[in-house]
Parts: structure tokens; C-alpha cells; sequence
């Protein structure tokens, strides 16, 4: 049985000769360029009238355009320095034995993942991958009719809400600005690479949940996304941060030297012991508090979740902070000691002016001391973390339910434990 294009040929002969291109119709200085036929098209007369460009021509003028550009291409690769490609990668081209591997100012191949040589680096990125979870997965409507209710919540409490979206919401973008454009190209690990990256797209997810929080309230999203701006216990916290990475957020900016090297150390301290591990705990304790008491539980399960991941992160810097006290033990002096533990104080006392603005009377089972001996408890951990004496004697946590919930064992770093209980964010329940 024919096919209709058979039909087609048979009952209509093909002319003697092809139809005439008809001429251009002001054509452009330039060689006009046509559409090539499409490969079952019969084809066009070479010539026209009056001398106009048919599509022959054209197809000529490009296939031999083509040829020249591949044949250009081939000749370039043929030039190609291999070895010196290579070379500009980052590290020497040899091959990677496990005691070329250092934290910082390593010349082995970044790019040669394994042998691995801190285990604990890539064990924190497989329970970070674990730990997964999307700010989609919380539902949001008892949230949204409580605080559509003019009675649902104190006006203590609502500040406590608006604060603390406001200030994590600019403080998650600090962090994976400080990872993407310096700790990245500075740390000369490829193991501890994997996690740093996990680590910004975790960054990246936490605004996104902050920013789920603030659509789904109806939030006025210009007051709570300028507060580092406008609030100055917000300004101020944002600010001490950004002056530890501003120097070493330079392209042209390279370790190497002990000057350096101690400014990239510091960098560390700033961002994991003390913008991570102290700037981020009154915020949380206050709305795992309001979760507590079975208010706006949905913000409250995505700080759950959110303090899960930052917990790693702690951990995570923690780690490299000592493992470059061990391998620069040079670095480590008296007066880098004297700063570390001025920087640690430092944060403590931004967190607890931070507190006070926030909480200027006593609300959900706290109040601003509470707060106060509590992050001096923080405060005191993240000292001994670091290898540096406590300077709160005598302090105790004032809220050990936070312990049940984000559980602070986790926060040992890997000279003293490995973490292992982490799950699928979805897997996660509230207790």
C-alpha cells in the first residue's frame, strides 16, 4: 500500500526545472544569510533573477564557514599545553598520598577526593546529606490563624517572632557568603570541601524557610528583611561578624604567612564558634519555647530543623579549628589565645544585649537573666571546645528541656565523639 508522500510523487511529476528564488527584497549590506532547507526539501537554483542570493549560495557559504571554525578548533587542541593546563589546577598533578593532605596552604591536588584523610569531614557530609529536609515539608496553617488572631499572641511575643526571623534571615546569607567567596578557597581539603558545600546549600535552605515564614504570615517583608539595618541589637551583631570577612573575602587575599594564617583562624572562630554557636541561641531557645507551648509550632518545627543542621555546622568548625591548631601549633600563641577568648566574650555580650531588646519582661517560662546565664553556659562550652579555659565559673543551663530537643551532646566535636543519630529531616518528630 503506498504511502501518501509516494501518492504524492507519483501523481506529481517533478518540474523540469526548479522553481526560481525570488529576489530579496532589500537586502542588507552584509551577505544575507537564509534558513538551510530542511534535508527532504528539493533543491534551489544556483542562480536568480536579477542576481539575488539563493539558498544554495548561502548553505555554501556556510557549510565552508563551519569547516573553517572545526578546522581552527582541532588546530587549537593540537596546541593544547596538557601539562600546563593541568598545572593550574589547584595543587600539584601528582598523585595524592594521605600525608600530603593538610588543612590549609596544601599543594596535593584538591581535586582528588580520596584518600580520604579526615574521615570525620566526610562523615559530617554523608549525616548532613541524611539530615535533608525543605522548608515545603511544615505546614504553616495553624501558624498563620494564630497569628491572624488578634488574641492569639502577647505583643512580647510577637516581637520575638518578627526579631528573630529578622535576624536569622540576614544571618544565614552572612554565613554562606563568608563560605562561598573565602573559607572555600582557603580550606585545602577536598574532604572538608564536600562538607563546606553541603554546608551553603544548607545556608541557602535556612533563608529559604525563613523567607516561607515571613510569606506565609503575611509578614511586612521590607521591616523584617532591613532589621540588621534598622534594629541596632541586630545591626550590631551583623556587623562584629562582617569584620572578621572582610579581608579574607578578597580574591587577591592568601594564606601562607602566620599573619594570614591567623586571620583565616580567626575567620573560623567568628563565623562557627561565635556567630553559629552563640549569636543563633536565644533566637532558638525562644521559639522552641513558643513550640513548647504548642505556639506558631510550624516556625517552631523549622527552627527544630534549622538548629539540627546549624549543630553540624558547629561541629563541623569546631573540627578544622583544632585540626589546624595541630598541624600550625606555631599559629596558636598567647596573644591568639587572648583573642579568640576576647572574640568568644565579645559575642556573648552582643547575644545578651540581643536578649534584653527582646525580651524587656519576662515571657514563655524565661526572661532576660535566664538568658543571660544560659549563653555564659554556651559561652563557657565553646571555650573548652576550642582548647581555652572557661571564663563563667559556676554558671548552669537554665533551660535543660533545649538539651532533650537539639540535644548538646552533638555539639562534642570529633576528638571526642562522632555523631551518628542524625535522620531525614521528614523522619524527625516534635516532641
Amino acid at each position: 500500500m503506498l504511502s501518501w508522500d509516494e501518492f504524492d510523487t507519483e501523481e506529481r511529476p517533478v518540474p523540469a526545472e526548479p522553481p526560481v528564488q525570488k529576489k530579496i527584497a532589500e537586502p542588507a549590506p552584509a551577505k544575507a544569510v537564509a534558513p538551510k532547507p530542511a534535508p527532504d526539501r528539493p533543491a534551489e537554483s544556483k542562480s536568480g533573477n536579477d542576481g539575488a542570493i539563493t539558498h544554495d549560495a548561502v548553505d555554501a557559504a556556510d557549510a565552508a564557514a563551519n569547516d573553517r571554525a572545526l578546522e581552527q578548533a582541532i588546530n587549537e587542541l593540537e596546541n593544547l599545553d596538557v601539562q600546563a593546563g593541568i598545572e593550574e589546577l589547584e595543587g600539584t598533578a601528582a598523585r595524592v598520598k594521605v600525608d600530603d593532605k593538610r588543612m590549609i596552604n596544601c599543594r596535593a591536588d584538591l581535586n582528588q577526593l580520596v584518600p580520604f584523610k579526615y574521615d570525620w569531614a566526610w562523615q559530617k557530609y554523608l549525616d548532613g546529606c541524611a539530615n535533608h529536609w525543605m522548608p515545603q515539608e511544615v505546614n504553616m496553617n495553624a501558624d498563620i490563624a494564630l497569628w491572624k488572631s488578634e488574641s492569639g499572641l502577647t505583643p512580647d511575643e510577637r516581637l520575638i517572632v518578627k526579631r528573630s526571623l529578622g535576624f536569622f534571615s540576614t544571618a544565614d546569607s552572612l554565613v554562606a557568603n563568608n563560605l562561598v567567596l573565602a573559607i572555600y578557597r582557603l580550606i585545602t581539603n577536598p574532604e572538608c570541601r564536600q562538607y563546606i558545600l553541603r554546608q551553603a546549600f544548607e545556608e541557602a535552605i535556612h533563608t529559604h524557610a525563613y523567607q516561607y515564614c515571613i510569606e506565609s504570615l503575611g509578614m511586612d517583608e521590607g521591616e523584617i528583611f532591613n532589621m540588621y539595618h534598622e534594629i541596632p541589637s541586630v545591626a550590631k551583631k551583623a556587623a562584629w561578624g562582617l569584620k572578621y570577612t572582610q579581608e579574607i573575602s578578597d580574591p587577591t587575599f592568601k594564606t601562607g604567612t602566620v599573619e594570614a594564617d591567623q586571620q583565616m583562624l580567626s575567620n573560623l572562630v567568628a563565623f562557627y564558634c561565635c556567630l553559629e554557636g552563640i549569636f543563633f541561641y536565644c533566637g532558638f531557645t525562644q521559639i522552641l519555647s513558643m513550640g513548647r507551648r504548642n505556639k506558631m509550632t510550624g516556625t517552631s518545627e523549622q527552627f527544630q530543623y534549622i538548629l539540627r543542621d546549624e549543630s553540624m555546622h558547629l561541629n563541623f568548625g569546631i573540627d578544622m579549628i583544632n585540626q589546624i591548631k595541630l598541624e600550625n601549633p606555631h599559629l596558636w600563641t598567647d596573644s591568639m589565645k587572648e583573642q579568640v577568648t576576647q572574640m568568644i566574650l565579645q559575642a556573648t555580650q552582643l547575644e545578651i544585649e540581643y536578649a534584653r531588646d527582646t525580651m524587656p519582661r519576662g515571657v514563655l517560662g524565661m526572661n532576660a537573666a535566664m538568658m543571660e546565664e544560659y549563653l555564659q553556659f554556651i559561652a563557657n562550652r565553646r571555650l573548652v571546645q576550642i582548647g581555652l579555659p572557661e571564663q563563667f565559673k559556676g554558671v548552669k543551663n537554665p533551660f535543660p528541656w533545649m538539651s532533650e530537643i537539639m540535644d548538646l551532646r552533638k555539639e562534642k566535636n570529633f576528638f571526642e565523639t562522632r555523631v551518628t543519630e542524625y535522620k531525614t529531616g521528614g523522619a524527625l518528630n516534635w516532641d
